[in-house]
């Protein structure tokens, strides 16, 4: 069995640079994501309905493997919510499958178009390409935090075409400095706040929901409806999940992540 970690939207997400290409700091989810296993059988088929048969077989012929086994595949949270189970199922059935390392990253932007870095070791500590599925630096791990979470909306799959995203320059340089956690806080909260003035939607509950239950901010799936609370560990407060339930979150869970030790 292999397991592969999902994330919950991103720390930060927008455009950078002179080509102001999507760039993203991913928020790593490690309690949840996708399991899979291969059972040797003639034939190629995967149960589980997050990847069909041919796109199977596209992304095996891009891992350079043959189009041949049974798998099973099983995500903890449903796709198209911003918590990279599309991408975590690939990564997952290429390791079950007994990939080269090397080629996942690209194997998946070939079949996605966009795609999240679940395949590395530390996938919340770089600015990620998603849309070329590229490293473009190093980036200082998020600290240690917790997190309250949720779904609110519909769910939304990534279009490889959407470009549409908020300059988030100024945030990357912060970024890059190193912040502590109610930096790294403040940091996720404007880079929400910016997609949501610029995509919607515009009666998203979130910010004030951080507000009332004492989160030191809140982050959000750039696409799609995750959205997170950021707490120091140990201080979510009793009856938080159930203040996002009646507030018409679905799917609410907590997690912790980050860490620099």
């Amino acid at each position: 069995m292999v397991f592969v970690a999902g994330h919950f939207g991103e720390w930060l997400q927008g455009r950078v640079g002179p080509a102001a290409q999507v760039a993203l700091v991913t928020m790593a989810c490690p309690a949840f994501g996708v399991r899979a296993r291969r059972d040797d059988a003639d034939g190629l088929a995967v149960a589980g309905g997050l990847i069909g048969s041919d796109r199977f077989r596209a992304f095996l012929d891009a891992l350079g493997l043959p189009p041949r086994g049974w798998f099973h595949v099983a995500a903890d949270l449903p796709p198209g919510g911003g918590a990279g189970m599309s991408t975590a199922s690939l990564v997952a059935l290429a390791r079950a499958a007994g990939a080269d390392e090397g080629r996942i990253a690209a194997a998946c932007l070939s079949v996605e178009g966009a795609t999240d870095p679940l395949m590395l070791s530390r996938p919340d500590a770089v600015l990620w390409a998603p849309r070329r599925a590229q490293v473009i630096k190093d980036a200082p791990p998020p600290p240690e935090a917790e997190i309250l979470g949720g779904f609110w909306g519909p769910m939304q799959r990534t279009d490889p075409a959407d470009h549409d995203f908020p300059a988030i320059d100024d945030l990357v340089a912060a970024w890059m400095a190193g912040p502590d956690l109610p930096q790294a806080a403040r940091l996720a909260a404007r880079s929400a706040r910016r997609t949501t003035a610029l995509r919607g939607p515009s009666d998203d509950p979130t910010q004030a929901m951080a507000r009332a239950l004492g989160a030191l901010g809140h982050a959000r799936a750039h696409t799609g409806p995750a959205r997170a609370l950021i707490f120091a560990p140990g201080t979510v407060p009793p009856g938080g999940q159930a203040a996002l339930e009646s507030a018409g979150y679905s799917t609410c869970l907590r997690f912790r992540t980050g860490g620099r030790g």
